[in-house]
């Protein structure tokens, strides 16, 4: 998958469930759209994107 994040090793990444949820498809409608995924690896793609989303600063040493 071109190093994107992924469930499970499976061919479905972090940004396809994301955006899928973004336009406000229901777990229930995922999980029907992709019978092999289970609650549990949506939550942790959700835990995942807000991971990489979340904004850090950093101070650094002045020379």
């Amino acid at each position: 998958m071109g190093g994107k994040a992924c469930v499970r090793g499976l061919r479905v990444t972090v940004g396809m469930l994301v955006g899928r949820v973004g336009t406000e498809i229901s777990v229930d409608k995922l999980l029907a759209d992709y019978p092999y995924l289970e609650c549990e690896g949506i939550v942790q793609a959700l835990r995942c994107a807000a991971w990489r989303a979340d904004e850090r600063e950093v101070t650094l040493a002045t020379a």
